[in-house]
C-alpha cells in the first residue's frame, strides 16, 4: 500500500496545486513534494537490501486480458524512486520565481505539471505489470510536453513538439512488443502481463529478438542514444533548467531502467544476441556526445550533449554482461542524476544573472561570484569523473568491465574521459575566468552577483551527495549488487569478480 500512497501523493498534489489560488500554489506544491519525499524515505526504510521484489501490491485490473495493477520495488526501482523524490523538491525551490517570468505559464502550472510528472515517473519505476508500465510510460509525456512548451526560451514550442514526436514514435514501437508479450503468454496457456509470469515463460529466440528490437528502440530514444538522440539538445537548450533536470536526470533514466528490467530481465537470449550492435552504439554515443559538446556555445545545449555521452557509459555497463559493469551502470544512473542536476541548476542561476546562455558572452564570473564559480567547477569536474566525486566510482567500474569485455571497447571508453575533462575545463575557463561580464564596468554591464543563501541551500545537498558517495559508495552498492546478481542470473552469467 505504501507504493500506491507514494504515487498518489504527488498526483493529488498536482490536482490541488492546479486549483488553489496562485499565491498558495508554490507552498502547496512544495508541501506535497516534501510529503512525497518523506514517503520515499519510508519506502527505503521498509526495503530489505538483501534483494528481490518487495513491497508488492497486485490487484486484478482487466481480468480477460491478464492485466493487473501491480507494484513492487527491487534495488534498481528503489534507487530511481529515491532519486526522483529528492530532485523534485530541489527543482521546485530552484524555480520558485522562474516560472512567473514573462512568457511563461505561471507558477501554478509549473508546480502542478512537475508533481504530475513525478507521480507518473514513480509509477513507472514501481510497475510490475508490463501494460501498466506502458500506460504510465506514455503518460509521462503529457506533463513533460507542457513543461517544455510552457516554460523557457523562444523556440520551446518546436522543441516540445520534436520531443513528443520522438517519444510517441518510440512508444508505438514498444506497444508492438507489449502486444507480442501478451500473445506469447496466451499461447503458453494463460494471458498475463505480470513480470513474474512472463519471466517464467520459455520464449523462443526468434520471438525474443523481435520483441527485443521493439523495446530497445523505445528505450534508446528515451535514454537517449545515438542516432535517436537529436531531441535532447534542442530540449535542454529551450526548456528551463528545472525542466531539464526533470527530463535528463529522472525521465531519461526510464530508458536504461527499461533495458535492465525488460530487455535483460525478460529477453536474455536476444539481449546477448544484440550485444555487439548495442555496445557499438554505446561507444559512438560516448565519443560523439563528448566531441559535439566541445563545440557548443550554448551552455545548456552543451550540458545536454554531455548526457548523451554519459548515457552511453550506462548502456555500455549494462550490455557487457558482468557484475562489475552492471553495478557501475546502475550506480552511474544515480550519480549522473545528482551531478547533472547540479550542473543544470548552477547554469540556470548563472544565466539569470548574465541574461545569456552564450558561453562566449560570459567570462570573468569568478571575480565577483566565487561561490557560484566553485559550484560550477565541482559540477564540471564531476561530469569529467574526478576522483573523490561520485561519478568517478561508477565510471571506473564501467571502464574496468569494458576492458574485461574487450581491450578495444575499454580503450574507446577511456578516450571519453580525456574528452570529458577537455569540455568541462574549457567550459569553466570560458565562462568563469578572464575578462568579461564578471568585470565591473565592462561595456557598461554590472558585475555578476554571487549565489545567495537560499541558492546555496538548494545546491548544497547535491554537492554533499557527490562528495559522500564519491568516498563511500557502499550504501548504494549494497542495494545494487543483489539486483545485478538477479539480473545476470536471468541472463545465465555468473558473478565472479563483481564489486563487493
Amino acid at each position: 500500500m505504501i507504493l500506491t500512497i507514494l504515487i498518489l501523493l504527488p498526483l493529488v498534489g498536482a490536482v490541488v496545486t492546479a486549483v488553489v489560488p496562485g499565491a498558495l500554489a508554490r507552498l502547496v506544491g512544495l508541501g506535497f513534494a516534501a510529503a512525497t519525499l518523506v514517503a520515499g524515505v519510508v519506502v527505503a526504510t521498509q526495503y530489505d537490501a538483501g534483494g528481490g521484489m518487495q513491497l508488492t501490491e497486485t490487484h486484478t485490473w482487466i481480468e480477460s486480458l491478464g492485466v493487473h495493477y501491480a507494484l513492487g520495488v527491487d534495488g534498481l526501482g528503489l534507487l530511481m524512486i529515491l532519486l526522483t523524490v529528492v530532485l523534485v523538491p530541489i527543482v521546485l525551490l530552484a524555480g520558485w520565481r522562474e516560472s512567473d517570468e514573462p512568457g511563461n505559464s505561471g507558477a501554478r502550472a509549473f508546480f502542478a505539471w512537475t508533481l504530475a510528472l513525478e507521480a507518473m515517473s514513480l509509477a513507472v519505476f514501481a510497475a510490475t505489470d508490463v501494460l501498466l508500465f506502458y500506460v504510465v510510460f506514455e503518460a509521462t509525456l503529457i506533463p513533460a510536453y507542457f513543461l517544455i512548451g510552457g516554460f523557457g526560451r523562444a523556440g520551446r514550442g518546436r522543441a516540445a513538439t520534436k520531443f513528443l514526436i520522438y517519444q510517441l514514435a518510440g512508444g508505438l514501437i514498444m506497444l508492438a512488443s507489449v502486444i507480442g508479450l501478451y500473445v506469447v503468454s496466451a499461447n503458453a496457456g494463460s494471458p498475463s502481463f505480470l513480470l513474474s509470469d512472463l519471466a517464467a515463460i520459455d520464449i523462443d529466440e526468434t520471438t525474443q529478438r523481435w520483441l527485443f528490437v521493439g523495446f530497445f528502440i523505445a528505450f534508446a530514444i528515451k535514454a537517449p542514444m545515438f542516432p535517436v538522440h537529436t531531441w535532447l539538445a534542442d530540449t535542454t537548450e529551450k526548456a528551463t533548467t528545472g525542466t531539464s533536470v526533470l527530463l535528463v536526470c529522472i525521465l531519461d533514466k526510464i530508458g536504461t531502467f527499461g533495458m535492465l528490467r525488460f530487455c535483460l530481465g525478460l529477453l536474455p537470449d536476444a539481449s546477448q544476441w544484440a550485444t555487439p550492435v548495442v555496445v557499438a552504439l554505446a561507444l559512438v554515443s560516448i565519443i560523439y556526445g563528448a566531441l559535439v559538446a566541445i563545440g557548443q556555445d550554448d551552455v545548456l545545449r552543451l550540458i545536454g550533449l554531455t548526457s548523451l555521452s554519459h548515457f552511453g557509459f550506462i548502456v555500455l555497463g549494462i550490455f557487457v554482461f558482468s557484475s562489475t559493469g552492471g553495478a557501475g551502470a546502475i550506480l552511474y544512473m544515480v550519480n549522473h542524476g545528482i551531478a547533472t542536476a547540479l550542473m543544470f541548476l548552477v547554469a540556470g542561476f548563472l544565466i539569470r544573472r548574465t541574461g545569456t546562455a552564450s558561453i562566449r558572452q560570459m567570462g570573468g564570473v569568478e571575480r565577483t561570484a566565487p561561490v557560484l564559480a566553485g559550484f560550477f567547477l565541482v559540477a564540471g569536474l564531476a561530469a569529467a569523473g574526478l576522483p573523490g566525486l561520485s561519478p568517478f566510482v561508477s565510471e571506473m567500474l564501467v571502464i574496468i568491465a569494458a576492458f574485461d569485455h574487450h581491450w578495444l571497447v575499454g580503450s574507446v571508453a577511456v578516450l571519453a574521459i580525456v574528452l570529458a575533462a577537455f569540455y568541462a575545463l574549457w567550459m569553466y575557463e570560458r565562462t568563469m575566468t578572464g575578462s568579461g561580464r564578471g568585470a565591473a564596468g565592462r561595456e557598461g554591464l554590472a558585475p555578476v552577483a554571487d549565489l545567495d543563501r537560499r541558492e546555496v541551500g538548494i545546491l548544497a545537498p547535491l554537492l554533499l551527495a557527490l562528495v559522500l558517495f564519491g568516498f563511500y559508495p557502499m550504501p548504494l552498492l549494497d542495494v545494487i549488487n543483489p539486483v545485478v546478481h538477479d539480473t545476470l542470473a536471468e541472463v545465465g552469467i555468473g558473478q565472479e569478480g563483481g564489486p563487493q
